[in-house]
């Protein structure tokens, strides 16, 4: 597994979306009052979607969210995982995430 945390976060949606119970998983960074799309991977399918705030140090950082059945008690434990790696994409001033 890489150390860099873009490859770590581009690995962990993808880990999500080749489960059986999930077609896409993305991660959106908090910039002000919006949230911008980060990686993702998949097929998605917004109307099955679940999303569960990232948070770092009690600061909402970003939002994972999958496609499908996840458990949202899953996605919590993947967002706690990726908490620190997120602040690395935390600002991409409006710059669409490059894969």
């Amino acid at each position: 597994m890489s150390t860099d945390a873009d490859d770590r976060l581009r690995d962990a949606v993808a880990a999500l979306a080749t489960r059986d119970d999930c077609s896409w998983a993305g991660i959106s960074f908090v910039e002000g009052d919006e949230l911008v799309l980060g990686p993702q991977a998949g097929e998605p399918e917004p109307e099955r979607r679940t999303a569960v705030a990232v948070v770092w140090r009690d600061t909402r950082v970003a939002e994972l969210a999958a496609d499908g059945t996840v458990e949202t008690a899953h996605l919590e434990a993947v967002a706690a995982d990726i908490a620190d790696l997120c602040l690395v994409g935390w600002d991409t001033s409006g710059e669409e995430w490059v894969p």
